[in-house]
């Protein structure tokens, strides 16, 4: 009797046992992630990304070389910071006689800068501490 290939196994039984022990060896290891930000009903007031922005203007004292940085237009970068600005009602960004002369955060700007990151660093280390809470399966991995 002729053997036809479809009646034959795709994949041997030993290697059927040799990618199951290489699949229970297989170590997992999670790290916990979040995305924040705060929005109202004129648009997003914050978020990880604006927050990036306004550390680097803060760290080169120009939006443009900020915005370089972040491989990002010099006018995507000045509209977040406006978009930000119209939702607060306030300056967060202090740019005298033009770019030309560099620019700083204003008061404010230093104010939200260091909020959120607090917010976020608080938020992120609860996620991590309660993890094992809610995935007691990968308890130790998280």
């Amino acid at each position: 009797m002729q053997k036809f290939f479809w009646k034959q196994p795709l994949i041997s039984k030993r290697s059927i046992e040799r990618i199951g022990a290489v699949m229970t060896e297989k170590k997992i290891c999670a790290r916990a992630g979040l995305r924040l930000w705060l929005e109202t009903d004129d648009g997003v007031l914050v978020g990880k990304g604006r927050m990036e922005l306004l550390g680097k203007v803060d760290e080169l004292g120009s939006i443009k070389k900020a915005a370089e940085a972040m491989n990002m237009s010099y006018r995507a970068a000045w509209g977040k910071i406006k978009k930000t600005e119209g939702v607060l009602g306030e300056k967060i960004v202090d740019v005298p006689g033009g770019n030309r002369k560099g620019c700083s955060l204003t008061p404010r700007g230093r104010e939200l800068l260091a909020s959120f990151t607090s917010w976020q660093d608080r938020v992120l280390e609860y996620a991590k501490n309660t993890a094992d809470e809610f995935f007691p399966w990968m308890a130790g991995k998280i």
